[in-house]
């Protein structure tokens, strides 16, 4: 067979499989993500030597030591990656949840119920987790899913697939509904990208080349998420304690990661009294100040900014900073040159806070919080699949819920339309 029909059939295989997923009860579907958990710790010893294949040929092709730290797999993490689908297993499922009920006056009782997606498509850089953790999600929320990993993880990530589905097969359950492509060539990728008959959703994951790849060449709806600029705003009436610290923490606990702060604004009134304190905090930490002429007026380590830094994602410890006139040009701001990601302010203000929340348009804005709770388990997802800044068919964080769709359903007593 060719990557095209190899292709096409497991997608076929997989769409096929949906439907038997669809049906399954909750109590089958957490059975199966425990004996999946327990089967993983079980072949520890098989796991690794096929990841050590992996790490040998990144070696080789001289892979960053970030990256090899992200594909190794030793005993603590494939028991990180059981107790993951163990997690996953406690979550309430939303399948079959009746989220509204409304009574008509021809006394026809409608409603709206949670049903899966179908089947899923996942595609996804270097970390072998996300291959059980992205099956995981898509098969308690009812869906199957067909995952193509980075060609540097394949043999971590056929050794994983293989496992879980060994248990698929155990339990009866179509072994098709976690489905992995077997083979690293980009066609695989084109070919996936085509099957919009039987792949209902792609979910990318990884960089932003990846991401604009993924959109440009696919048929299938794509959940998109190209960068995170995030920005926190402070406003007049902010407590300077709070500020730092929940500035500190957004920029530098984790810089590397999407949720992290990459633009600071401040409000002109404050800004004499606030800026020369926070950098120098920041420069303590290693930050580099990157600022309008007004912040450079007043921290000299900081160096000019120009345009092309307002739309930066930098995933180190670099910092855009404004001083802005008021909440107005704060949200100006941020609603021009935002990625739809997280923003957050710092304020004392009530009305400020509600007005912030109203008119900013990205997917999770906050109040006197650090933008690093931008995150599906921070939110009390219990886990995630990835974050959407796309505002359909799910906005931000996605969890469980947002591998589901919903449909109508309708209780009659015989009523026929006039």
């Amino acid at each position: 067979m060719t990557i095209t029909e190899k292709v096409v059939k497991i997608a076929q295989d997989a769409r096929n499989a949906s439907l038997e997923m669809a049906r399954l009860s909750s109590t089958t579907k957490n059975s199966m993500l425990l004996r999946m958990a327990d089967a993983l710790e079980g072949a520890t010893a098989g796991i690794i030597p096929e990841n050590q294949k992996d790490l040998i040929a990144g070696e080789q092709k001289g892979l960053s030591a970030a990256m090899l730290d992200r594909l190794m797999l030793d005993e603590s993490r494939i028991k990180g990656i059981a107790g993951a689908l163990r997690e996953v297993a406690a979550l309430p499922d939303p399948v079959g949840e009746v989220t509204r009920m409304w009574k008509r006056p021809n006394e026809l009782m409608v409603g709206k119920m949670r049903i899966p997606l179908g089947t899923i498509g996942i595609i996804y850089e270097s970390r072998p987790n996300v291959t059980a953790d992205a099956a995981a999600l898509c098969l308690k929320a009812g869906n199957a899913v067909v995952l193509r990993g980075g060609s540097e993880a394949i043999n971590s990530n056929l050794a994983i697939a293989a496992i879980l589905q060994g248990v698929l097969r155990e339990m009866h359950i179509p072994e098709a509904a976690l489905s992995l492509i077997p083979f690293t060539e980009r066609e695989g990728v084109l070919e996936m990208l085509k099957q919009e008959e039987s792949i209902d959703l792609i979910i990318p994951r990884g960089g932003e080349s990846l991401i604009r790849f993924v959109v440009e060449n696919s048929r299938i709806p794509v959940i998109k998420h190209y960068k995170g600029v995030c920005h926190i705003f402070v406003d007049q009436s902010a407590d300077f304690d709070k500020a730092e610290q929940i500035i500190i923490n957004s920029k530098t606990q984790r810089p590397g990661v999407c949720n992290a702060l990459e633009t600071l604004l401040i409000h002109k009134d404050v800004a004499a009294r606030f800026i020369p304190r926070i950098a120098a905090t920041l420069t303590a930490l290693g930050v580099e100040l990157r600022g309008d002429q007004v912040f450079c007026d007043l921290a000299p380590i900081a160096v000019p900014a120009t345009e092309e830094d307002w739309h930066a994602e930098y995933l180190e410890l670099i910092l855009a900073c404004r001083v802005v006139d008021d909440i107005d040009a704060a949200i100006d701001h941020i609603n021009r040159y935002c990625s739809l990601h997280t923003e957050s302010i710092i304020t004392s203000d009530y009305s400020r806070a509600q007005r912030f929340i109203r008119e900013v348009n990205s997917s999770c804005v906050m109040v006197n919080a650090s933008t690093r709770f931008s995150d599906g388990g921070q939110l009390g997802l219990g886990a995630e699949i990835g974050i959407s800044t796309t505002k359909l068919h799910s906005f931000g964080p996605m969890g469980l819920e947002d591998l589901t769709t919903t449909k109508f359903i309708v209780y009659g007593d015989g009523q026929v339309r006039e």
